[in-house]
């Protein structure tokens, strides 16, 4: 996908008409959601621009993607995740989720690959341990969310919850302790990882 990056650089223009059709301007041809997928996927970066306004309308389109995505099948985003991102919307906080969301994506995908490339040392290029690390990870940060909620997660056992002294101190733990707590669950998963690999040895 790489010959579809313009020779400056620049980010591929595609425009939505009101029929919902993508046209590439780039390569002069109409295109699928599934095409941006795989551009997406490939490096290529894009904006897609309503054919009429010139408004930006990227972000929805993304949105559609992965919408698609998640009707195939794939699954990628845990129902308790969406949850707590639905409750921040329109919250105080709803500000400072988009760039706490991008840096931990962003500093996931610089370390995946090289997760990947230990794994396949330390397991033979077994998938199941990766799959375990991938889940903590998950867990990790689902945990890092609910620092930014202000509500409290239901009770696993679907029995209502009513507020407490208990619970009230527990929501006002600071956040500080919070961070801590995800560091030394970092720390510990880095140990288990060190010494599975010393074991393989």
């Amino acid at each position: 996908m790489s010959d579809e990056k313009t020779a400056t650089g620049e980010s591929v223009i595609i425009k939505k008409y009101a029929n919902r059709r993508l046209y590439n301007t780039h390569t002069s041809s109409y295109v699928t959601l599934d095409h941006l997928c795989a551009m997406v996927k490939a490096g290529v970066e894009f904006e897609v621009r309503d054919a009429r306004t010139g408004e930006d309308i990227t972000r929805s389109v993304l949105t559609q993607i992965i919408f698609e995505e998640e009707s195939k099948g794939q699954n990628l985003l845990p129902i308790r995740f969406l949850r707590q991102l639905i409750r921040l919307y329109g919250d105080s906080l709803q500000a400072f989720v988009p760039g706490y969301l991008d840096l931990s994506m962003e500093s996931f995908a610089k370390n995946q690959e090289q997760m990947r490339q230990r794994l396949a040392e330390a397991f033979g290029g077994g998938g199941s341990a990766f799959e375990t690390i991938t889940r903590q990870n998950l867990a990790m940060f689902e945990r890092a969310m609910k620092m930014f909620s202000p509500f409290a997660p239901p009770p696993r056992d679907g029995t209502a919850h009513t507020p407490s002294n208990h619970s009230s101190e527990a929501a006002s733990q600071p956040a500080s302790e919070e961070i801590s707590e995800l560091k030394s669950e970092i720390e510990a998963m880095r140990r288990q990882l060190a010494e599975l690999a010393r074991e393989r040895k």
